[in-house]
């Protein structure tokens, strides 16, 4: 007796959800596939799909999340895939989520920390989507710093789970693998709920140094996926276990740091999309922490992302969005850091007047430095050496080869040895500078040099920055010194 095929039970859900929304099915379709072209998906539902949701069918791959979101974009409040009967996905629109509230931003990051750490490999695959940069940028500019971040037994009721998984409210954000079998922990493991101390917070800041020094040094590869694990084991327990308000904000403070990083070194691997997402959510935790210049720093770090993938007129928006955020009131170090981060913008875009005028401002804002100011962490590198660096990209970027060389080698004298892969980035500049001027041999000289520190790297920008110059080096492949060039690269590379 041949067996009939298992009855779908009707999605009254979805159904409800879409009454509530006031869809038609054809009009939820439409939706669904614009919201896939912002994210580089080419999907093609009508409203037959529709109507086999409704029947029970469950879509497939990414759509439950941007059917989610098309619901939460209409109903304005969050939902889930579950919310609406559908499976939970591998996460194209998750993580690109700006919270509404501290306890939902822990949820999605630690969520995000716990798919990368296991080496989802899908993960790192995710596309990098310019639309995706709208909503966080414009939240964050209109928002304000949280009204109580406190949690635990110095806050009353708990409002973060302390079990260390998302509510089942959230489920649906990440796919969630099997919950490992419970370890043996001893008596210097941190538990669910523990107080955070001082000494906790102090030894998130250190651990975020040391990685910082190794991403400079070894590229954001060497040490990345010990990072997250860190992220996991370490900040998100303390994120869910106890404090107070002021210890709070400068939890909340000391874990954006660090998701910034694990962003930055997901960019310097080329793992676009990914970065993207760990950007947006320590955004989110800056904000948190209610630290305005710090959401500054984070857009600018956006944006230079925009400028690398090409991305010139979001790269602009974001850095002018993080000036509008601090206003006047950032130390001039703060200030020159956001306005160079909008000269490189306009000079991807070509934008030689609008890009010049940044950097005056750039420049203006630096002078004003006094010594003794109080400067944060995060923008003291911000100096003489790395403004020098940013108009030489400009000025190469906007083909002023004379000017470029000029402010690449006083760069290049300026720079601390331990900024290796910024040093290596410098010297392509030059190098590219000098081939624009038609000074071949050093040009070759340069990029030999750049290619052999990019080849004890582990960064993926570091080899793109020497596949550029190679392009530019292509017209003149057969002249002596491009040889000599090729001869040096392939005897370091055996």
């Amino acid at each position: 007796m041949t067996e009939r095929p298992p009855q779908r039970t009707p999605n009254r859900q979805l159904a409800a959800l879409i009454a509530e929304a006031g869809f038609s099915n054809a009009g939820l379709a439409r939706r669904v596939d614009q919201l896939g072209l912002e994210h580089g998906l080419d999907l093609r539902y009508d409203k037959t799909s529709v109507t086999r949701w409704l029947r029970g069918q469950q879509p497939r791959g990414t759509t439950p999340a941007l059917i989610a979101e098309v619901f939460t974009r209409r109903l304005g409040r969050r939902l889930s895939a579950q919310d609406l009967g559908l499976d939970a996905c591998s996460p194209v629109y998750a993580g690109l989520e700006f919270a509404a509230s501290p306890e939902e931003a822990v949820d999605i990051v630690s969520g995000l920390w716990r798919k990368d750490s296991g080496s989802h490999a899908e993960l790192r695959k995710i596309a990098f989507t310019p639309a995706g940069l709208v909503v966080p940028s414009r939240d964050w500019l209109i928002g304000r710093a949280d009204d109580r971040v406190a949690h635990g037994e110095q806050a009353g009721p708990g409002r973060i789970p302390a079990q260390g998984r998302p509510s089942a409210k959230h489920q649906g954000t990440f796919d969630q693998a099997p919950p490992p079998l419970p370890r043996q922990r001893g008596h210097t493991e941190r538990g669910p709920g523990q107080r955070v101390t001082a000494g906790d917070i102090a030894a998130l800041r250190s651990v975020g140094e040391l990685f910082r020094s190794l991403d400079q040094a070894y590229g954001g590869g060497h040490a990345r996926q010990a990072l997250v694990r860190y992220l996991e084991h370490e900040a998100e327990p303390m994120l869910r276990g106890s404090y107070g308000e002021q210890t709070g904000r400068r939890l909340f403070a000391a874990t954006a740091d660090l998701t910034r990083l694990a962003g930055w070194t997901s960019y310097d691997i080329a793992a676009h999309g990914l970065a993207q997402r760990y950007f947006v959510q320590a955004l989110r935790l800056s904000q948190a922490a209610g630290d305005r210049a710090y959401g500054a720093y984070v857009l600018v770090t956006m944006s230079r992302q925009a400028v690398y993938l090409g991305h010139g007129r979001e790269a602009v928006q974001l850095a002018r969005v993080a000036q509008q955020g601090v206003g006047s009131s950032a130390p001039p170090a703060v200030q020159a850091l956001l306005h160079s981060a909008e000269a490189r913008g306009h000079g991807v875009l070509g934008e030689v007047r609008a890009c010049t005028a940044s950097l005056v401002r750039a420049e203006r804002a630096l002078e004003a430095v006094r010594a003794g100011d109080d400067v944060p962490h995060w923008a003291r590198f911000f100096d003489e050496a790395q403004l020098a660096d940013e108009f030489g990209h400009c000025h190469r970027d906007l083909q002023q080869y004379r000017a470029a060389a000029q402010h690449a080698e006083r760069s290049l004298q300026l720079r601390a040895p331990g900024y290796a892969r910024s040093r290596l980035f410098c010297r392509v500049v030059l190098a590219s500078a000098r081939l624009g001027l038609g000074e071949l041999d050093q040009a070759c000289v340069l990029g030999a040099e750049a290619a052999h520190a990019a080849s004890e790297m582990r960064s993926v920008r570091a080899h793109e920055y020497v596949r550029d110059f190679e392009r530019r080096l292509e017209p003149y492949r057969d002249a002596a010194p491009v040889r000599g060039y090729r001869d040096r690269i392939a005897a370091f590379s055996q």
